[in-house]
């Protein structure tokens, strides 16, 4: 497991005493509004505690909190933190900085943002490594499974998938050597096997290397394997969820609808060193008005391109897309209005969508304006109404996007694209920071609009229980290619190729 045997100093955390100790720690906003209130943790060398509960419940803000990286305008109120011995809060800027890079290392939930998109990863890992040597960088990419003698090395942020970006910035972390770690939903869009794989990382590095980590997480069997210690916290404010019908079956695709959407032998690519690389090669499948389609692959296998290329966001190579049989320009910029709203897309970084200058309410009103689906004296009301159906409270509406969880932020992301009234919406990931509850909530919303207003949906997840449960068709990926297509519970009970049945944990059945 472990490519760095000596990669540690020898006790470097203090054996007899915690690492981290917060107790009663109350973090308030800007306008007073509770971040965290009461919130108690205590991390020792060698042990892995998880934080659960609910979305928003405060459990960014308290990992947030033990690196001294709160929100814009976020104060301490109450309680007592103690880092190794010192208290992050009554810290200097240059030693707290300085705690950060070699002590302590943090990785929020939207690890992509914290990474330059003008750095290659090469240099992105060697900006905070303690041994910048060729023989370590390649170490580190092997301990977060990313493959260290291929081109990766020498790509940007953008060539990544959400997955691999999230290990590059677990691999930053650890090049770090911290006492400390601190990982925001560490495992969160990634399948099944890396997830596990992930996880016994992590272990080792607590039981070898005695670091005290901390992580959040919404995944229970992750939660109940891996973690030495659970602090459960409880939410702060009451959300009531959208009242819709339970979950229900999947149906099949609808033989007398036309497809409102063709994908034709895409192709699409990304320039290295002057050459081109493909990344996907001739996808096909189409989507009925009002079905729903499952995309399913191992982390980096083209998931995200694909969605990203149909939506306009990455020039095609090859190939066509076509919405209500007409051909869409390769380039959102050259679409129609008409039809960039009739496509929406939630991307796996919900931080990508939502302006960070704009209040929550403001990024869900401009769809509303810009595409004038809603009458001009109703669109606060609407903007409200769409709050309600992700589960968000009205108050939200005057919240910006650093004031809210990453699981809120998700919502929010959803409310944006819902008010566009898309008539195809691309959910990459869309769960993945949420708890099971709101997801089942979200999801349950999303076929309502499925069955009142024929909204067609892509989805895009590593969780096979969604999958299956509310998709009717699957397209399984396999390095760029579409290696089977079929309705889902076909493909879940006799899958016939085994990248799929390795995927769906079932057997190929014999010849």
């Amino acid at each position: 497991m472990n490519h760095m045997p000596r990669w540690y100093p020898e006790q470097q955390t203090p054996q007899d005493r915690a690492a981290v100790r917060v107790g009663g720690l109350t973090i308030a906003g800007l306008d007073g509004r509770l971040l965290l209130e009461n919130g108690s943790l205590e991390l020792h060398p060698g042990r892995v505690v998880a934080l659960t509960g609910p979305s928003g419940c405060g459990k960014t803000t308290l990992l947030r909190a033990v690196a001294g990286v709160l929100p814009p305008g976020a104060r301490r109120t109450a309680g007592d933190i103690d880092v190794l011995g010192q208290d992050p809060f009554a810290l200097p800027d240059l030693e707290i900085r300085a705690l950060r890079r070699h002590r302590l290392a943090y990785v929020g939930q939207d690890p992509g943002s914290g990474l330059n998109p003008r750095m290659k990863v090469r240099r992105l890992l060697s900006e905070v490594a303690v041994d910048r040597s060729p023989e370590a960088l390649h170490a580190l990419l092997a301990e977060v499974r990313l493959p260290a003698d291929g081109d990766l090395a020498d790509r940007r942020p953008g060539a990544l998938s959400g997955g691999q970006q999230r290990r590059v910035a677990l691999a930053r972390a650890l090049a770090r050597r911290p006492a400390v770690l601190l990982l925001d939903e560490p495992t969160a869009g990634l399948d099944a096997n890396l997830r596990d794989e992930i996880g016994e990382l992590l272990r080792h590095l607590a039981e070898q290397h005695r670091i005290a980590i901390a992580l959040s997480c919404h995944d229970a069997d992750l939660v109940a394997r891996l973690a030495d210690d659970i602090v459960e916290l409880r939410p702060r404010i009451s959300t009531r969820l959208p009242s819709v019908p339970a979950p229900r079956s999947a149906r099949p695709p609808s033989a007398d609808k036309p497809p409102v959407l063709t994908v034709t032998g895409l192709t699409a690519g990304f320039t290295h060193r002057g050459r081109r690389v493909p990344a996907l090669h001739s996808i096909d499948f189409t989507l009925p008005s009002g079905g729903s389609l499952g995309v399913v692959g191992a982390s980096g296998s083209g998931k995200t391109t694909l969605m990203r290329t149909v939506v306009g966001l990455h020039r095609a190579t090859g190939g066509t897309v076509t919405l209500d049989g007409a051909p869409l320009p390769e380039s959102a910029t050259r679409r129609t209005r008409e039809q960039r709203r009739a496509i929406q897309l939630i991307p796996q970084n919900p931080l990508g969508t939502l302006n960070p200058s704009r209040t929550v309410g403001s990024a869900i009103r401009r769809p509303l304006t810009l595409h004038d689906r809603t009458p001009r004296g109703e669109r606060d009301e609407r903007v409200l109404e769409l709050l309600e159906q992700v589960g968000l409270p009205a108050d939200f509406a005057a919240r910006y996007p650093h004031e809210l969880s990453g699981g809120q932020r998700q919502r929010a992301s959803i409310a944006r694209a819902l008010a566009a009234d898309p008539d195809i919406l691309v959910c990459d990931e869309v769960t993945s920071a949420l708890d099971a509850d709101t997801a089942d909530a979200v999801m349950n919303l999303l076929d309502e609009l499925r069955a009142t207003r024929d909204l067609s949906l892509v989805l895009i997840s590593h969780d096979l229980r969604l999958l299956e449960t509310r998709t009717d068709t699957l397209l399984v990926l396999s390095e760029g290619h579409a290696v089977e297509r079929g309705p889902t519970s076909r493909l879940f009970s006799h899958p016939t190729q085994p990248a799929t049945a390795a995927l769906l944990g079932t057997a190929v059945p014999a010849e």
